[in-house]
């Protein structure tokens, strides 16, 4: 598509007033939505969007500016107005051209969202609900939400920048609500990742829904949560919204350099327990934080963020890595075309250790075991964090125990990475959209089964 456009002419305008660096960032995106709720299919919406992002960076500042009007005059135009307000700013240091590496091919998607007819698209939806809605009579409440998502980028660069990826994402959540008397609890089950209607014969859609609704009964059936400081387990399958949110954050390198992370200056410095390292990985076949490369170009990588508890590096995009004097991480992602890059994570995740699940518990006589992490939130500031738990057991003499519902944890990130003293031999994901800066972009985040000797667990017993 790129290939049509007059990608010199634009960069060579852009740069006429001295720019440093000019790039030019071009998507489409076909989506697809299908929601049902109360029985009810309520919404199928199909969307389509083209346009053009235009960046200019001059001594380090940033000049951005996009249109879906792609005509020639209007982008040469657009080009001059950028340029020219790049221009005007002011900074001390040059820039360090990107260093230009080949995006790697991926496998590629099996059932692509374009080959799948819209009703059998509806019929997914509507067989989840049909399994949600009839699991028992104290349902009250399925929604269901399919959407899929074909993105293509082409970036080119002045400093000779060429790249081009497609981006495929299904993401398929099913939300359960159940009432018994005066209780009434929620649940929800998501599988998604960069990949077609495959997905669905890996997890089927019926599997989904019975997995939200489960949890929404047992939970409802379970005792209040104790409250207090204690030992929890935090299992594989919880998935690791906990250190994408409380630790993934801290470790972005525009705001560990504003002073908005606990991280920052510590590179080098022992930050986590050695049974500890940490890695942000977006070479991860099928993971929803998963790409060929970046929106800058660069190519997906692996990168070491903590190593046996040394802070190693932080993630980068072309700005905070020149302003560093250090390659790209591959981590400048943006929304869309009207977006300027940021930094972002991709697939966060705690490596695998060497202890065995089930001995990890073992050794625990009492505290909390977490199947299933919920939502939370997080000053990245000082690393406090406060989570809700989905889906919890007491532990109780070594052993699983009874569910426990309302449970939260409260804690800070970096101690808590500090006194971590058990780490499994297994590693699970969890999926989800991630919030920065008026952004939003599709992660992942993993870790193995982690003890944590004692935080503090709110509930609504004592």
């Amino acid at each position: 598509m790129i290939d049509n456009l007059p990608i010199e002419e634009i960069l060579k305008a852009a740069r006429k007033d001295g720019g440093d660096f000019a790039e030019v960032f071009c998507e489409s995106q076909a989506l697809t939505t299908i929601t049902c709720d109360d029985n009810r299919v309520e919404n199928v919406t199909t969307a389509e969007d083209l346009g053009l992002g235009l960046r200019v960076l001059h001594d380090l500042r940033t000049a951005y500016a996009s249109t879906n009007d792609l005509t020639t005059p209007t982008l040469l135009d657009l080009a001059k107005s950028v340029g020219g307000a790049a221009r005007k700013t002011t900074s001390n240091k040059p820039l360090i051209m990107l260093e230009h590496r080949e995006a790697k091919s991926r496998p590629g998607v099996k059932s692509h969202p374009g080959g799948v007819a819209l009703a059998k698209k509806i019929d997914i939806v509507t067989r989840a609900n049909t399994v949600a809605r009839s699991s028992d009579k104290r349902i009250a409440q399925a929604n269901v939400i399919l959407k899929d998502r074909v993105r293509h980028i082409w970036i080119a660069g002045s400093d000779g920048t060429h790249a081009h990826d497609e981006q495929v994402y299904v993401a398929f959540i099913v939300t359960v609500v159940c009432k018994d008397g005066s209780k009434i609890m929620s649940s929800y089950e998501p599988v998604a990742g960069t990949k077609g209607y495959e997905i669905f014969n890996e997890t089927p859609p019926e599997e989904v829904a019975a997995a939200a609704a489960k949890r929404a009964l047992l939970m409802l059936d379970a005792s209040p949560a104790p409250s207090g400081p204690m030992p929890v387990v935090i299992a594989g399958e919880a998935g690791g919204t906990m250190i994408h949110e409380a630790v993934g954050h801290g470790l972005e390198a525009d705001l560990a350099r504003e002073g908005l992370s606990v991280y920052k200056d510590r590179l080098e410095q022992q930050v986590a327990s050695p049974l500890i390292s940490i890695y942000d990985d977006s070479t991860l076949v099928g993971n929803r934080g998963s790409f060929a490369c970046d929106d800058e170009g660069a190519p997906s990588q692996r990168t070491c963020l903590i190593e046996n508890g040394v802070l190693k590096s932080y993630l980068h995009n072309r700005i905070t890595a020149t302003r560093d004097g250090i390659a790209t991480t591959g981590n400048g992602r943006r929304q869309s075309y009207a977006h300027p890059p940021i930094v972002r994570m991709t697939n966060t995740l705690i490596a695998a250790g060497n202890d065995d699940p089930a001995s990890i518990i073992s050794s625990t006589p009492n505290g909390l075991f977490v199947k299933k992490m919920g939502g939370g939130q997080v000053n990245t500031v000082n690393g406090d964090f406060v989570f809700d738990v989905q889906e919890g057991y007491l532990i109780e003499n070594g052993k699983i125990g009874e569910p426990v519902r309302g449970a939260t944890l409260a804690g800070n990130g970096p101690k808590v990475l500090e006194i971590i003293d058990k780490v499994g031999n297994d590693v699970g994901f969890s999926i989800g959209t991630c919030g920065k800066s008026g952004q939003e972009a599709p992660v992942t985040c993993g870790q193995p089964t982690l003890r944590i000797p004692e935080i503090v667990v709110g509930g609504t017993t004592n």
